[in-house]
């Protein structure tokens, strides 16, 4: 999990990870094994074709263009029957987050990076992507102010300050609780 006080900073390194925003100094190259998958936090401009239906919206981004393959990956989000028919101009922000979820799925990658995907959605679906990401096989990068879902998704803790990172392998709560980093942050905190 990618954490810190200024929610801007997580958000800038993955853009900057997708080619969305430029890095000021270095470069970024994915290596030759991975396939990333990206959930940006601000995702309406995935939505602007509105006459889209959503079997049509997820099609754009599949390789194979066979409706029921399609229908399959937005059935696992709960988009069934006629619901599939849906325009994708008039889906709310809980639906947005659940097509796109469907998107990456479709896409197969081996790196997730989800830029607060809990935002929009309700607690049961909370809890249906926090067990699919604790199953993941593959690596996840993300951020997220819910402070249960860091806790059970994540192994890692990076934490961006102004004064540079601190990397730990833990959980978020044995991480908020320990000392040595607490006054580690501090100081971080205040040298910017």
């Amino acid at each position: 999990a990618i954490v810190g006080r200024d929610d801007r900073a997580a958000s800038l390194l993955f853009d900057i990870l997708f080619g969305e925003a430029a890095p000021v100094t270095g470069e970024v190259k994915w290596g030759t094994t991975i396939t990333p998958s990206y959930f940006p936090k601000e995702n309406n401009s995935f939505f602007t074709s509105g006459e889209l239906n959503l079997v049509d919206w997820l099609r754009q981004y599949s390789e194979e263009k066979d409706e029921s393959f399609i229908r399959g990956f937005l059935g696992r989000m709960l988009f069934s029957g006629e619901e599939s028919q849906k325009k994708s101009n008039v889906l709310s922000g809980g639906e947005k987050v659940r097509c796109m979820l469907s998107k990456m799925m479709l896409q197969g990658g081996n790196v997730q990076v989800l830029d607060d995907p809990t935002n929009h959605l309700d607690l049961e679906s909370i809890t249906a992507l926090n067990n699919a990401l604790r199953d993941y096989p593959g690596s996840l990068l993300f951020a997220s102010h819910d402070l249960q879902f860091i806790d059970t998704v994540a192994n890692r803790i990076i934490e961006l300050t102004p004064d540079g990172i601190i990397d730990r392998r833990m959980n978020y709560e044995e991480y908020l609780a320990d000392e040595t980093l607490k006054t580690q942050r501090q100081k971080m905190y205040k040298l910017a």
